[in-house]
């Protein structure tokens, strides 16, 4: 059996394993890409991408009825959910063959199939064997379905990206930021929506003023939340679904229901057990600050180390881990700290650092909160009315900025900038020195008293 030799191999195509292959390509590595699916991962296929797509197309469902308010006489005939899907589908397509045509570009050889490790550094793909002095496994998570009986009549988010149409009245089961972004789209195309809490409250490790906002105007808008409920049972109903509670309580008559409790790495058809790696009670892979497993030489980046899951960091993992191997970057590595996130709601939004309840919990007396709230100048003309809260979490006397979170209109494209000052080591005095751009939603960042 022939033994490929390379220097690099990442065993996941996703965004974290193109970026260090073709990163330490760019040095001269030998580097190759194993996938079993589509190029890309879970952000470009059924992630990040479409769901940003989606999201575009449910926000311009709220601007074509604030039009009349702007004086545009509008007339609004529903919404063609298959058109919009080919559209989505067709870019994505176009981004599976980019990332193809990149790779190739960069020297980086692209392995289809599913990777089995076979020793610390060899792994099997369809018969052929692959070697290499680095490992990287950069093989992302997947949707967490319920061992209940009947889920199988549900889907997850994976699910949702293969609706043709778009559901009449859907459950979605959850209260994670995944759970809120499908629950708020659905909503906008039109759809009539139930959320199924396990606990009390929405995004429970956000900070409290940005979950309290969003669950009210999520609520406004037309969802009905049910904390503390659990699904025992999901059961087919003639053409639709009726959910059973764990308190007996039946809720029938829907003919979607959406599983978006959580996500888990996808390592267990890894063969890891022919190795030295160890993971942790869930799957994950640990790994020390710098992406390095407990076995030398083997790697692992994004949402399968379990840390801070988002595309960009498992990108900047990626690209960091081979600057320190091929570019002679010894220190070279990612800081966990402040890493700045979205949250596709309707309306989105943008935090960075800590909560107030994890600053107080981390520095006590010492922390000091700057807060508003306000109806953005865009809605004074319309009957629609989606408030703005900020506030910002300083510490100490030099009044550090260590938190700022932000609910309302283009809170996604206003927490960047922030985000860049706070990583510097901003304080509110450096906020309070900045001149505001007038009128923007951004400048009451910086006039907060």
């Amino acid at each position: 059996m022939a033994l490929h030799e390379f220097d690099l191999i990442s065993v996941g195509g996703g965004s974290g394993g193109i970026a260090i292959a073709n990163r330490a390509a760019s040095y001269g590595a030998r580097c190759a890409v194993i996938e079993h699916d589509r190029l890309g991962g879970t952000c470009v296929n059924r992630g990040c991408v479409p769901k940003k797509i989606m999201w575009f197309g449910a926000t311009l469902g709220h601007a074509l009825h604030e039009a009349r308010g702007y004086g545009y006489t509008l007339e609004v005939n529903g919404h063609d959910w298959r058109s919009l899907v080919e559209k989505r589908e067709a870019y994505i397509r176009r981004l599976n063959g980019l990332y193809d045509t990149n790779m190739s570009n960069n020297g980086v050889q692209a392995i289809a199939g599913t990777a089995q490790f076979v020793d610390d550094h060899t792994v099997a793909v369809d018969g052929e064997h692959y070697t290499a002095k680095h490992i990287v496994i950069a093989t992302g998570g997947r949707p967490t379905v319920p061992s209940v009986p009947g889920a199988g009549h549900g889907i997850t988010s994976d699910g949702f990206f293969e609706l043709r149409d778009c559901p009449r009245k859907v459950a979605v089961i959850g209260a994670g930021y995944i759970a809120v972004e499908l629950a708020g789209m659905l909503r906008s195309f039109g759809a009539e929506v139930t959320m199924l809490l396990r606990k009390q409250h929405l995004l429970r490790t956000f900070d409290e003023m940005l979950r309290e906002s969003l669950m009210e105007q999520m609520i406004d808008s037309g969802i009905e939340i049910i904390p503390r409920a659990q699904v025992a049972e999901l059961k087919k109903q003639g053409n639709g679904l009726e959910i059973v509670c764990d308190t007996g309580t039946l809720m029938p008559g829907f003919d979607t229901l959406i599983w978006a409790i959580g996500r888990e790495p996808a390592t267990d058809t890894l063969g890891l057990q022919n190795t030295g790696i160890a993971t942790d009670d869930e799957g994950y892979v640990p790994t020390d600050a710098f992406q390095q497993t407990n076995v030398p030489g083997l790697f692992a980046i994004g949402d399968v180390t379990g840390r801070a899951q988002l595309t960009p960091v498992a990108i900047a993992a990626g690209r960091r881990l081979a600057d320190r191997l091929y570019g002679g970057r010894p220190d070279r590595k990612l800081e966990y700290t402040n890493i700045a996130t979205v949250v596709f709601s309707h309306p989105p939004i943008g935090t960075v650092g800590l909560t107030e309840e994890q600053a107080r919990a981390e520095f006590g007396s010492a922390v000091k909160t700057y807060q508003t709230h306000f109806m953005p100048m865009y809605y004074a003309m319309t009957d629609h009315r989606a408030p703005t809260a900020m506030k910002l979490v300083t510490v100490g006397a030099r009044e550090k900025v260590v938190g700022c979170h932000i609910i309302g209109m283009a809170s996604d494209e206003i927490m960047q900038g922030f985000a860049v000052a706070i990583r510097m080591g901003a304080t509110k005095a450096d906020l309070d020195d900045t001149v505001a751009i007038h009128p923007t939603n951004a400048e009451e960042l910086v006039t907060m008293r």
